[in-house]
Parts: C-alpha cells; sequence; structure tokens
C-alpha cells in the first residue's frame, strides 16, 4: 500500500483560527500549525494535501502553508455536518486510493527519529490496510476522543486488530465494551487524531451523508462498520499528540515542540528560573 494523499479537517467551527496560529517548531522556526501540519505528512512520503475549510478561508490557509502551498488543494464544506462529512467532501481528492487524515487543531510530537506520520504510514504499508493510530489514555479523557476495543496482534509491538469503535463512551460503556487486555487498568485506546484510511470509508460515509442530508455525520461509525468489512488496525504511535484547542493547549503544544528543539537546554534553563522565581 502506497499513501501518497493526505486530508487535513480544518472546517470545525474550533478548527478556523488554531491552524493559522504559529509557534516556533523544534527547528526553531516559526511556523503555522498548518505548516507544521504540511510538513509532517510530507515526511510521511505524502506528496498532496488536500485542506477541508469553511467557504472564504482559502486566502488565509494558503499564506498559513507558507513554501507549502503549492502542495494544497482546498476542499470547502460548506457546512458544519461533523467531522466524517468534512472527510466525505475530500472524496473526489483521495478517489479509490488510501489516504493519510489528520485533523488541524492537534499537533504530534514523536519520541523516535521518525516523525508520528512516519510511523504510522509505515506501519499501513506493511500491514497493507488501514491503521488508526492511537494511545492509551485514563478514562478521564474518554469524553474527548473514540476509543476501539481489540485484541493485541501477537507479531506486532503496539498493534491490534481493531473490533469496535466507540466514539465519546461513557466509562461504564467504556468498562462494558472496550476493555483492551494488557493495557493498564482504567486506560483506553484513544484515538489519537492520525489515521491511515482505505477508499472503503469513504463509501460508508458518502452512505451515511446521502441518507441523513440534514445531520451532523460523524467519523467513527464509518470506522466501526471498516472493522466489520475488511482487516483495520490500531497502532501505538511513539508520540504524544496536543490538541491545541483545549485549555492551555497552545502553550503545552509550545513547550513540548521548545523540549525536543535544539534549544531544549535553554528552555529547560528558563523554566527553572520562572519557577524559582514563582517559590520564593
Amino acid at each position: 500500500m502506497e499513501i501518497k494523499k493526505a486530508v487535513i479537517t480544518a472546517a470545525g467551527v474550533d478548527q478556523q483560527s488554531l491552524p493559522l496560529q504559529t509557534f516556533v517548531d523544534r527547528d526553531g522556526v516559526t511556523k503555522s500549525a498548518l505548516r507544521i501540519l504540511v510538513e509532517e505528512t510530507l515526511a510521511a512520503g505524502v506528496e498532496s494535501v488536500a485542506v477541508v475549510i469553511r467557504p472564504g478561508a482559502e486566502t488565509a490557509f494558503r499564506l498559513a502553508a507558507g513554501e507549502h502551498a503549492n502542495r494544497l488543494h482546498f476542499v470547502i464544506q460548506a457546512e458544519p455536518r461533523g467531522y466524517g462529512h468534512a472527510v466525505a467532501q475530500a472524496r473526489q481528492f483521495t478517489g479509490n486510493e488510501p489516504f493519510l487524515l489528520l485533523v488541524s487543531d492537534h499537533l504530534y510530537v514523536s519520541r523516535e527519529t521518525r516523525s508520528c506520520a512516519q510511523q504510522l504510514v509505515g506501519v499501513a504499508a506493511a500491514e497493507n490496510c488501514a491503521v488508526s493510530a492511537v494511545q492509551a489514555t485514563h478514562e478521564r479523557k474518554l469524553p474527548y476522543y473514540g476509543v476501539v476495543g481489540g485484541t493485541r496482534e501477537p507479531r506486532g509491538t503496539g498493534l491490534y486488530k481493531v473490533e469496535t469503535v466507540v466514539e465519546k463512551p461513557t466509562p461504564t460503556v467504556a468498562e462494558q465494551e472496550l476493555v483492551v487486555p494488557g493495557l493498564r487498568a482504567g486506560h483506553y485506546l484513544c484515538f489519537f487524531g492520525m489515521h491511515v484510511l482505505t477508499a472503503a470509508v469513504m463509501d460508508f460515509l458518502e452512505g451515511q451523508v446521502s441518507r441523513s442530508p440534514h445531520v451532523r455525520v460523524p467519523l467513527s461509525p464509518a470506522l466501526a462498520m471498516l472493522a466489520l468489512r475488511e482487516r483495520y488496525l490500531a497502532f501505538e504511535v511513539h508520540g504524544r499528540r496536543h490538541d491545541i484547542g483545549v485549555k492551555y493547549g497552545l502553550f503545552m503544544a509550545q513547550l513540548a515542540l521548545a523540549l525536543e528543539g535544539e534549544r531544549r537546554d535553554e528552555v529547560l534553563s528558563q523554566m527553572i528560573e520562572l519557577i524559582a522565581g514563582r517559590v520564593r
């Protein structure tokens, strides 16, 4: 399986401005969140990227992409009808090919030399199937994520066969349906905000959109259907996701990037000085 296309969703009400926020990346260069995400996809071998936006946002997003603007294709989501609906708008761009999917309000910091997207794309190519990045997450954060249930693959570290997908389950539902053997008690495999998906997902989404023309369409039901129709894996990426849309999210993402950058020692020194000054 070759993954040469990526889709970044940025049409949500809370996503319009977040991808335009600037950060100092690990290389010490000031970049928009959008540019950081596009570079994440390009490092994984992607050649072209579709960004799903609201009407009228193209100019701002093109400027935010900087030198990568010529790689972008803009797809309009005319009305805010959910994450799955946003993804479905990119069907003409993805065609019948597999694609990398990212959300625009997350930044990803790898804990190894390969980026998070490189890790995920590498697994999808090797396994020749759809793969969602996941992270073991405490149950107190279940209201923020889709969650997968399944079984650990015996031959792959951090790989799981997906058997079910539930969007933002309650702790009771998670305990009944989503416990994965081998995880710590009270922890579940929550989505990382990054997937490699096959064209079958687009088929499912288009069906949902056509059957319910005025209803919000989430992504998780289509992924649950995918688990029933074809081989679908989850992979624990060696890295961390940082939701820049939550309280202090921008700060925490910038701190994470700084601590992985070339001036890590300088940042740590300044943090110690700041903390020491507050406790006197």
